[in-house]
C-alpha cells in the first residue's frame, strides 16, 4: 500500500466518531455555551492558523509535543498528522468533557489526553517518562485565567522546553505577551486576520 494511503486510512481511523458522539464543531459548542470563560472563543481555530503557527516547529527533531487547552482536538489532529512515527503528542486540559471526547474520538498510541492544569507540566510528562519538550502549543485564554496562574505556566512552560524549543501560542488578547516576556528574550509575533475573531500568534523560542 503507498504510504500517503496509509496515512489517509490512519487519519479516518483516528477522525471517526462512535456512534451518538457529536461532531468536534456541535461539541465545541456546547462547551462554549456551558463555560464560555474557560473555553474563551465561540469558534475553533482556522485551518490558517493552524498552518501557520505549525510551520515553524521542527518537526524532524520532535519526540514529545505537549498542548494546552486541546479543546476538541482542532490542533491535536494536525499535529499528529505531522508527526513522526516515534513522537508523542500530550494533551493537557482541565476540562473532564473535553479529555473524554478526545480520548473517544482520537484513536493512536502516540496520543495521551491528560485532565489536569498546564502548571503541572514537569511533572505531567515526567510521568510519560520524558524529562523535556521539544515544542509546545496553547490556546489557553490567558488573559481569563485566575490570577498566578497565567505566570506560574509561563514559567513552568520555559523550565521544560529543550534549547532550540518553542512556546507556540495562538490568542485573540495582545496582551498574553506580557506572560511571555519574563521568561523568553526571542518572541516572534504575527496576526491571522481569516480567524473569528483575528488571531495573535506568538513564537516564543528556548535559545
Amino acid at each position: 500500500m503507498p504510504p500517503s494511503t496509509a496515512a489517509a486510512k490512519r487519519r479516518g481511523a483516528r477522525r471517526s466518531r462512535p456512534a451518538g458522539v457529536p461532531s468536534p464543531w456541535m461539541f465545541f459548542l456546547q462547551q462554549f455555551v456551558k463555560r464560555p470563560v474557560m473555553v474563551g472563543a465561540v469558534a475553533q481555530s482556522s485551518g490558517r492558523v493552524i498552518r501557520k503557527v505549525l510551520d515553524r516547529v521542527d518537526w524532524g527533531n520532535t519526540r514529545l509535543f505537549v498542548e494546552y487547552g486541546p479543546g476538541v482536538g482542532t490542533f491535536s489532529r494536525p499535529i499528529l498528522d505531522r508527526l513522526g512515527p516515534d513522537g508523542k503528542l500530550i494533551v493537557i486540559d482541565t476540562n473532564p468533557d473535553f479529555i473524554r471526547y478526545l480520548r473517544q474520538t482520537i484513536e493512536d498510541p502516540r496520543f495521551v489526553a491528560v485532565l489536569g492544569s498546564a502548571v503541572d507540566v514537569k511533572k505531567i510528562i515526567q510521568d510519560n517518562g520524558y524529562d523535556h519538550a521539544d515544542f509546545i502549543a496553547s490556546g489557553l485564554p490567558f488573559s481569563t485565567l485566575p490570577d498566578g496562574i497565567g505566570d506560574a505556566i509561563a514559567k513552568a512552560t520555559h523550565d521544560v522546553l529543550r534549547p532550540g524549543g518553542a512556546f507556540l501560542v495562538y490568542q485573540y488578547n495582545p496582551n498574553v505577551r506580557n506572560f511571555l516576556t519574563p521568561h523568553w528574550q526571542r518572541i516572534d509575533h504575527d496576526m491571522e486576520w481569516w480567524n473569528l475573531p483575528p488571531a495573535q500568534l506568538w513564537w516564543a523560542w528556548k535559545d
